[in-house]
Protein backbone atom coordinates (compact mmCIF):
# COMPACT_ATOMS: atom_id res chain seq x y z
CA UNK A 1 0.00 0.00 0.00
CA UNK A 2 2.33 2.50 1.00
CA UNK A 3 4.12 1.94 -2.66
CA UNK A 4 1.05 2.31 -4.20
CA UNK A 5 0.58 5.58 -2.61
CA UNK A 6 4.26 6.32 -3.47
CA UNK A 7 3.49 5.96 -6.76
CA UNK A 8 0.56 7.75 -7.22
CA UNK A 9 2.49 10.66 -5.56
CA UNK A 10 5.12 10.67 -7.63
CA UNK A 11 3.03 10.42 -10.90
CA UNK A 12 0.92 13.45 -9.69
CA UNK A 13 4.68 15.53 -9.16
CA UNK A 14 5.50 14.22 -12.85
CA UNK A 15 2.44 15.55 -14.54
CA UNK A 16 2.67 19.22 -11.80
CA UNK A 17 6.20 19.48 -13.42
CA UNK A 18 4.77 18.79 -17.15
CA UNK A 19 2.39 21.27 -16.88
CA UNK A 20 4.65 23.68 -15.32
CA UNK A 21 7.42 23.42 -18.10
CA UNK A 22 4.73 23.35 -20.58
CA UNK A 23 3.35 26.99 -19.63
CA UNK A 24 6.69 28.28 -18.88
CA UNK A 25 7.67 26.93 -22.83
CA UNK A 26 4.44 28.77 -24.06
CA UNK A 27 4.66 31.97 -22.30
CA UNK A 28 8.08 32.38 -23.32
CA UNK A 29 7.08 31.60 -27.46
CA UNK A 30 4.23 33.92 -27.43
CA UNK A 31 6.91 36.59 -26.00
CA UNK A 32 9.37 36.10 -28.11
CA UNK A 33 11.20 37.29 -31.66
CA UNK A 34 9.77 35.64 -34.11
CA UNK A 35 10.77 36.20 -38.25
CA UNK A 36 8.63 38.24 -40.27
CA UNK A 37 6.19 35.50 -41.35
CA UNK A 38 5.33 34.56 -37.88
CA UNK A 39 5.27 31.05 -36.48
CA UNK A 40 2.43 28.88 -36.79
CA UNK A 41 -0.12 26.52 -34.94
CA UNK A 42 2.43 23.57 -35.27
CA UNK A 43 5.33 25.72 -32.94
CA UNK A 44 2.70 26.13 -30.34
CA UNK A 45 1.85 22.30 -30.55
CA UNK A 46 5.56 21.11 -30.50
CA UNK A 47 5.60 23.80 -27.53
CA UNK A 48 3.15 21.65 -25.85
CA UNK A 49 3.79 18.65 -26.72
CA UNK A 50 7.90 18.86 -25.64
CA UNK A 51 6.52 20.06 -22.27
CA UNK A 52 3.76 16.96 -21.44
CA UNK A 53 5.84 14.78 -22.51
CA UNK A 54 7.19 14.79 -19.29
CA UNK A 55 4.66 13.17 -17.20
CA UNK A 56 5.72 10.18 -18.59
CA UNK A 57 9.38 10.64 -18.25
CA UNK A 58 9.41 8.89 -15.03
CA UNK A 59 8.16 5.52 -16.59
CA UNK A 60 9.08 5.79 -19.94
CA UNK A 61 12.12 7.88 -19.87
CA UNK A 62 13.82 7.11 -23.05
CA UNK A 63 10.88 7.54 -25.87
CA UNK A 64 10.23 11.14 -23.57
CA UNK A 65 14.17 11.66 -24.45
CA UNK A 66 13.52 11.31 -27.96
CA UNK A 67 10.19 13.22 -27.98
CA UNK A 68 11.36 16.35 -25.97
CA UNK A 69 14.40 16.25 -28.29
CA UNK A 70 12.44 16.02 -31.41
CA UNK A 71 10.09 18.67 -30.17
CA UNK A 72 13.04 21.08 -29.15
CA UNK A 73 14.47 20.99 -32.95
CA UNK A 74 11.06 21.00 -34.59
CA UNK A 75 10.07 24.45 -33.01
CA UNK A 76 13.27 25.87 -33.43
CA UNK A 77 12.71 25.22 -37.16
CA UNK A 78 8.87 26.96 -36.67
CA UNK A 79 10.81 30.10 -35.54
CA UNK A 80 10.42 29.68 -31.58
CA UNK A 81 13.93 30.92 -30.09
CA UNK A 82 12.72 28.96 -27.06
CA UNK A 83 15.04 27.26 -24.85
CA UNK A 84 15.41 23.51 -24.72
CA UNK A 85 13.86 23.24 -21.11
CA UNK A 86 11.75 19.99 -21.41
CA UNK A 87 14.89 18.56 -22.89
CA UNK A 88 16.76 19.38 -20.05
CA UNK A 89 14.49 17.36 -17.86
CA UNK A 90 14.40 14.57 -19.98
CA UNK A 91 18.26 14.32 -19.74
CA UNK A 92 17.81 14.30 -16.08
CA UNK A 93 14.95 11.38 -15.94
CA UNK A 94 16.96 9.08 -18.30
CA UNK A 95 20.31 9.47 -16.53
CA UNK A 96 18.20 8.98 -12.87
CA UNK A 97 16.98 5.91 -14.73
CA UNK A 98 20.40 4.81 -15.91
CA UNK A 99 20.48 5.20 -19.40
CA UNK A 100 23.51 7.06 -19.76
CA UNK A 101 24.82 5.83 -23.03
CA UNK A 102 21.27 6.56 -25.05
CA UNK A 103 21.61 9.94 -23.31
CA UNK A 104 24.70 11.18 -24.03
CA UNK A 105 23.94 10.11 -27.97
CA UNK A 106 20.63 11.77 -27.89
CA UNK A 107 22.21 14.68 -26.43
CA UNK A 108 25.40 15.27 -29.39
CA UNK A 109 22.21 14.15 -31.77
CA UNK A 110 20.45 17.24 -30.62
CA UNK A 111 23.39 19.33 -30.34
CA UNK A 112 23.94 18.84 -34.18
CA UNK A 113 20.75 19.56 -35.29
CA UNK A 114 19.83 22.69 -33.37
CA UNK A 115 21.96 24.68 -35.26
CA UNK A 116 20.64 23.13 -38.59
CA UNK A 117 17.13 23.69 -37.73
CA UNK A 118 18.42 27.87 -36.62
CA UNK A 119 19.31 27.98 -40.02
CA UNK A 120 16.39 26.58 -41.75
CA UNK A 121 13.93 29.00 -39.65
CA UNK A 122 15.02 32.38 -40.85
CA UNK A 123 17.48 34.17 -42.88
CA UNK A 124 20.39 33.66 -40.26
CA UNK A 125 24.05 33.22 -41.20
CA UNK A 126 26.16 30.13 -39.97
CA UNK A 127 27.53 32.43 -36.59
CA UNK A 128 24.16 33.84 -36.05
CA UNK A 129 22.48 30.02 -36.11
CA UNK A 130 24.80 28.29 -33.98
CA UNK A 131 24.24 31.43 -31.12
CA UNK A 132 21.00 30.98 -31.47
CA UNK A 133 21.79 26.94 -31.06
CA UNK A 134 23.84 27.45 -28.34
CA UNK A 135 21.02 29.80 -26.45
CA UNK A 136 18.63 27.09 -27.04
CA UNK A 137 20.72 24.62 -25.38
CA UNK A 138 23.22 25.55 -23.19
CA UNK A 139 26.11 22.69 -23.02
CA UNK A 140 26.52 23.49 -19.21
CA UNK A 141 23.11 22.77 -18.23
CA UNK A 142 23.03 19.86 -20.14
CA UNK A 143 25.65 18.94 -18.54
CA UNK A 144 24.26 19.82 -14.83
CA UNK A 145 21.04 18.13 -15.92
CA UNK A 146 22.89 14.83 -16.43
CA UNK A 147 25.09 14.50 -13.64
CA UNK A 148 22.15 15.70 -11.37
CA UNK A 149 19.83 12.41 -12.76
CA UNK A 150 23.29 10.62 -12.10
CA UNK A 151 23.70 11.61 -8.94
CA UNK A 152 20.12 11.40 -7.51
CA UNK A 153 20.56 7.63 -9.67
CA UNK A 154 23.86 7.36 -7.37
CA UNK A 155 21.96 7.99 -3.96
CA UNK A 156 18.92 6.00 -4.71
CA UNK A 157 21.15 2.89 -5.43
CA UNK A 158 23.02 3.48 -2.18
CA UNK A 159 19.38 3.86 0.01
CA UNK A 160 18.32 0.74 -1.35
CA UNK A 161 21.40 -1.03 -1.01
CA UNK A 162 21.48 0.32 2.58
CA UNK A 163 17.81 -1.20 3.07
CA UNK A 164 18.78 -4.07 1.77
CA UNK A 165 21.33 -4.60 4.10
CA UNK A 166 19.03 -3.78 7.07
CA UNK A 167 16.46 -6.41 5.94
CA UNK A 168 19.32 -8.99 5.84
CA UNK A 169 20.68 -7.95 9.30
CA UNK A 170 17.30 -8.78 10.59
CA UNK A 171 16.70 -11.91 8.64
CA UNK A 172 20.02 -13.01 10.21
CA UNK A 173 19.19 -11.82 13.44
CA UNK A 174 15.98 -13.56 13.40
CA UNK A 175 17.43 -16.86 12.02
CA UNK A 176 19.85 -16.52 14.91
CA UNK A 177 16.85 -16.16 17.31
CA UNK A 178 15.15 -19.05 15.96
CA UNK A 179 18.16 -21.47 16.60
CA UNK A 180 18.39 -19.74 20.08
CA UNK A 181 14.50 -20.97 20.64
CA UNK A 182 14.93 -24.61 19.21
CA UNK A 183 17.90 -24.95 20.84
CA UNK A 184 16.39 -24.09 24.26
CA UNK A 185 13.70 -26.28 23.48
CA UNK A 186 15.38 -29.06 23.12
CA UNK A 187 17.39 -28.78 25.95
CA UNK A 188 14.85 -27.79 28.53
CA UNK A 189 11.83 -30.45 26.53
CA UNK A 190 13.17 -33.29 25.17
CA UNK A 191 14.60 -34.97 28.39
CA UNK A 192 11.39 -34.67 30.12
CA UNK A 193 9.29 -35.69 26.97
CA UNK A 194 11.35 -38.32 26.40
CA UNK A 195 12.11 -39.85 29.95
CA UNK A 196 7.72 -39.99 29.73
CA UNK A 197 7.42 -41.77 26.68
CA UNK A 198 9.89 -44.14 27.70
CA UNK A 199 8.49 -45.07 31.00
CA UNK A 200 5.00 -44.90 29.72
CA UNK A 201 6.11 -47.54 26.69
CA UNK A 202 7.88 -49.73 29.40
CA UNK A 203 4.47 -49.82 31.79
CA UNK A 204 2.55 -50.93 29.24
CA UNK A 205 5.14 -53.26 28.01
CA UNK A 206 5.56 -55.01 31.26
CA UNK A 207 1.67 -54.83 31.60
CA UNK A 208 1.31 -56.96 28.78
CA UNK A 209 4.00 -59.36 29.04
CA UNK A 210 2.06 -60.43 32.67
CA UNK A 211 -1.06 -60.75 31.54
CA UNK A 212 -2.22 -58.09 32.94
CA UNK A 213 -5.10 -55.31 31.41
CA UNK A 214 -3.24 -52.16 30.15
CA UNK A 215 -5.05 -49.44 31.88
CA UNK A 216 -6.92 -46.55 29.11
CA UNK A 217 -4.98 -43.98 31.01
CA UNK A 218 -1.63 -45.30 30.65
CA UNK A 219 -2.51 -45.90 26.97
CA UNK A 220 -3.35 -42.34 27.05
CA UNK A 221 -0.25 -41.05 28.60
CA UNK A 222 1.89 -43.28 25.93
CA UNK A 223 0.17 -41.78 22.60
CA UNK A 224 0.04 -38.17 24.40
CA UNK A 225 3.78 -38.86 25.12
CA UNK A 226 4.47 -39.84 21.28
CA UNK A 227 1.97 -36.93 20.15
CA UNK A 228 4.46 -34.68 22.27
CA UNK A 229 7.52 -36.05 20.64
CA UNK A 230 6.59 -35.67 17.13
CA UNK A 231 5.01 -32.02 17.77
CA UNK A 232 8.39 -31.38 19.84
CA UNK A 233 9.95 -32.55 16.70
CA UNK A 234 8.22 -30.78 13.63
CA UNK A 235 8.41 -27.69 16.07
CA UNK A 236 12.01 -27.53 16.32
CA UNK A 237 12.68 -28.70 12.32
CA UNK A 238 10.31 -25.69 11.64
CA UNK A 239 12.49 -22.83 13.89
CA UNK A 240 15.71 -24.99 12.42
CA UNK A 241 14.51 -24.28 8.87
CA UNK A 242 12.85 -21.37 8.60
CA UNK A 243 9.85 -24.14 6.94
CA UNK A 244 6.22 -22.16 5.83
CA UNK A 245 4.94 -26.02 5.58
CA UNK A 246 2.95 -26.12 9.03
CA UNK A 247 3.53 -29.77 10.86
CA UNK A 248 0.06 -30.22 11.44
CA UNK A 249 -3.61 -28.94 9.92
CA UNK A 250 -6.97 -29.30 9.06
CA UNK A 251 -5.90 -33.01 7.54
CA UNK A 252 -4.89 -34.30 10.86
CA UNK A 253 -8.14 -32.87 12.50
CA UNK A 254 -9.59 -36.34 12.38
CA UNK A 255 -6.70 -38.12 14.25
CA UNK A 256 -6.70 -35.48 16.65
CA UNK A 257 -10.17 -36.21 17.98
CA UNK A 258 -9.69 -39.93 17.74
CA UNK A 259 -6.76 -39.41 19.68
CA UNK A 260 -8.99 -37.58 22.26
CA UNK A 261 -11.70 -40.56 22.56
CA UNK A 262 -9.07 -42.57 23.83
CA UNK A 263 -9.18 -40.59 27.07
CA UNK A 264 -12.50 -41.97 27.59
CA UNK A 265 -14.31 -38.59 26.14
CA UNK A 266 -16.22 -39.29 23.63
CA UNK A 267 -15.52 -36.50 21.23
CA UNK A 268 -16.81 -36.68 17.36
CA UNK A 269 -15.96 -34.33 14.40
CA UNK A 270 -18.15 -32.96 12.05
CA UNK A 271 -17.46 -31.32 8.73
CA UNK A 272 -20.04 -29.03 6.86
CA UNK A 273 -19.53 -26.85 4.07
CA UNK A 274 -17.61 -27.28 0.49
CA UNK A 275 -14.15 -27.79 1.40
CA UNK A 276 -11.66 -25.96 -0.38
CA UNK A 277 -8.21 -24.83 -0.16
CA UNK A 278 -7.00 -22.45 2.83
CA UNK A 279 -4.10 -20.92 3.58
CA UNK A 280 -1.62 -22.98 5.52
CA UNK A 281 -1.63 -20.54 8.65
CA UNK A 282 -5.21 -20.95 8.82
CA UNK A 283 -5.30 -24.65 8.93
CA UNK A 284 -2.71 -24.86 11.84
CA UNK A 285 -4.14 -22.14 13.91
CA UNK A 286 -7.52 -24.05 13.24
CA UNK A 287 -5.58 -27.40 14.75
CA UNK A 288 -4.33 -25.65 17.28
CA UNK A 289 -7.23 -24.13 18.88
CA UNK A 290 -8.95 -27.78 18.79
CA UNK A 291 -6.21 -29.28 20.37
CA UNK A 292 -5.92 -26.65 23.02
CA UNK A 293 -9.55 -26.79 23.72
CA UNK A 294 -9.58 -30.96 24.04
CA UNK A 295 -6.95 -31.02 25.84
CA UNK A 296 -8.68 -28.68 28.53
CA UNK A 297 -11.24 -30.56 28.06
CA UNK A 298 -9.82 -33.74 29.31
CA UNK A 299 -8.05 -32.15 31.81
CA UNK A 300 -10.71 -29.51 33.46
CA UNK A 301 -14.17 -30.04 32.12
CA UNK A 302 -14.79 -33.02 33.67
CA UNK A 303 -17.15 -33.82 30.47
CA UNK A 304 -18.15 -36.91 28.94
CA UNK A 305 -18.66 -35.30 25.30
CA UNK A 306 -17.42 -33.20 23.11
CA UNK A 307 -18.17 -32.16 19.43
CA UNK A 308 -15.88 -30.48 16.94
CA UNK A 309 -17.73 -28.97 13.95
CA UNK A 310 -15.44 -27.33 11.21
CA UNK A 311 -17.55 -25.51 8.47
CA UNK A 312 -16.37 -24.13 5.16
CA UNK A 313 -17.73 -20.79 3.99
CA UNK A 314 -16.94 -18.82 0.96
CA UNK A 315 -14.73 -16.37 2.44
CA UNK A 316 -14.04 -18.38 6.07
CA UNK A 317 -13.32 -21.13 7.96
CA UNK A 318 -15.58 -21.81 11.06
CA UNK A 319 -14.98 -23.75 14.06
CA UNK A 320 -16.89 -24.97 16.73
CA UNK A 321 -15.81 -27.07 20.32
CA UNK A 322 -18.46 -27.96 22.63
CA UNK A 323 -18.47 -29.70 25.92
CA UNK A 324 -21.26 -31.08 28.33
CA UNK A 325 -18.87 -30.30 31.13
CA UNK A 326 -19.42 -28.44 34.36
CA UNK A 327 -18.71 -25.16 33.13
CA UNK A 328 -22.03 -22.53 33.95
CA UNK A 329 -22.24 -18.96 32.97
CA UNK A 330 -22.08 -18.40 37.08
CA UNK A 331 -18.97 -20.17 37.57
CA UNK A 332 -16.75 -19.02 34.41
CA UNK A 333 -13.23 -19.86 34.37
CA UNK A 334 -10.36 -17.82 34.46
CA UNK A 335 -8.93 -17.42 30.97
CA UNK A 336 -5.48 -19.04 30.98
CA UNK A 337 -2.62 -19.06 28.93
CA UNK A 338 -4.25 -21.36 26.41
CA UNK A 339 -7.14 -19.31 25.63
CA UNK A 340 -5.11 -16.57 25.51
CA UNK A 341 -2.50 -17.70 22.99
CA UNK A 342 -5.89 -19.22 20.78
CA UNK A 343 -7.16 -15.49 21.04
CA UNK A 344 -3.97 -14.12 19.89
CA UNK A 345 -3.52 -16.93 17.23
CA UNK A 346 -7.29 -15.77 15.95
CA UNK A 347 -6.53 -11.80 15.76
CA UNK A 348 -3.30 -12.30 14.05
CA UNK A 349 -5.13 -13.70 11.29
CA UNK A 350 -7.69 -11.30 11.70
CA UNK A 351 -10.42 -13.43 13.01
CA UNK A 352 -12.83 -13.69 15.78
CA UNK A 353 -12.94 -15.77 18.68
CA UNK A 354 -15.72 -16.56 21.43
CA UNK A 355 -14.72 -18.97 24.71
CA UNK A 356 -17.00 -19.21 26.95
CA UNK A 357 -19.83 -21.51 29.88
CA UNK A 358 -22.73 -22.68 27.50
CA UNK A 359 -26.25 -22.00 29.11
CA UNK A 360 -27.11 -25.20 28.85
CA UNK A 361 -23.68 -26.12 30.92
CA UNK A 362 -20.47 -27.16 29.52
CA UNK A 363 -18.40 -25.06 27.20
CA UNK A 364 -18.28 -23.46 24.01
CA UNK A 365 -15.48 -22.17 21.90
CA UNK A 366 -15.86 -20.93 18.41
CA UNK A 367 -13.64 -19.03 15.70
CA UNK A 368 -14.20 -17.30 12.54
CA UNK A 369 -11.03 -17.36 9.94
CA UNK A 370 -11.10 -15.15 7.36
CA UNK A 371 -9.96 -17.03 3.70
CA UNK A 372 -8.93 -14.95 0.80
CA UNK A 373 -9.58 -17.29 -2.22
CA UNK A 374 -8.28 -16.95 -5.52
CA UNK A 375 -10.48 -16.07 -7.84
Amino acid sequence: MNRRCFRVQAGIRDWLTAIGVTAALLVTGLSGQHPANGPGLLGYLLLAAGGLALGAARRAPVPVLAVTGLCAVGYQVTGFDVPAVAYLFAVYAAMRAGRRVITVAASVAVLAALPLAALASGPYDTGEAFAQARGALEIAWLIAAGAAGEALRQAERRADEAERTREETARRRADAERLHIARELHDSLTHQISVIKVQSEVAVHVARKRGEQVPEALLAIREAGREAARELRATLEALRDDDTTPPHGLDHLPDLVERAGRTGLEATLTIAGQRHDVPATVGRTVYRIVQESLTNIVRHAEATTASVRIDYRPDAVALQVDDDGTATPATAPLPGIGLLGMRERVTALGGRLRAAPRDEGGFTVQAELPVERAS
